[in-house]
């Protein structure tokens, strides 16, 4: 029920996809076969990602096309998740910024705020 592992990058892609479900499944206790849920992405559905759950035995499950309730719980995470990085980009004052927020002070020194 909770994140184990995960990948950051500028775009979402295969190696990405990979790279998160390898370092979970190497957090998995020997005989521990859990269901992996994902979107319907096409890096979920390549046969490199399918060659991993099968190497680590893995059980698959993917959202029904239109039917994203299934998948709530994931969507409810990223949602706080995204909530709270904006508020520290853009809501959180930082002493050692010079009472600025981070956006505020990446401005300051003329550097782009995204």
């Amino acid at each position: 029920g909770r994140p184990v592992a995960w990948s950051v990058g500028p775009r979402p892609t295969a190696g990405l996809a990979n790279s998160s479900l390898e370092a979970a499944c190497a957090t998995l206790a020997p005989g521990e076969a859990p269901t992996v849920h994902s979107d319907r992405g096409g890096h979920y559905r390549w046969p490199g990602w399918a060659a991993i759950c099968e190497r680590f035995g893995l059980v698959r499950s993917m959202s029904r096309k239109g039917r994203s309730p299934d998948n709530a719980r994931m969507e409810g995470f990223m949602a706080a998740l995204n909530e709270w990085m904006r508020w520290f980009r853009e809501g959180r004052i930082s002493q050692k910024l010079g009472w600025l927020t981070p956006d505020e002070r990446r401005a300051a020194l003329g550097y782009p705020v995204l």
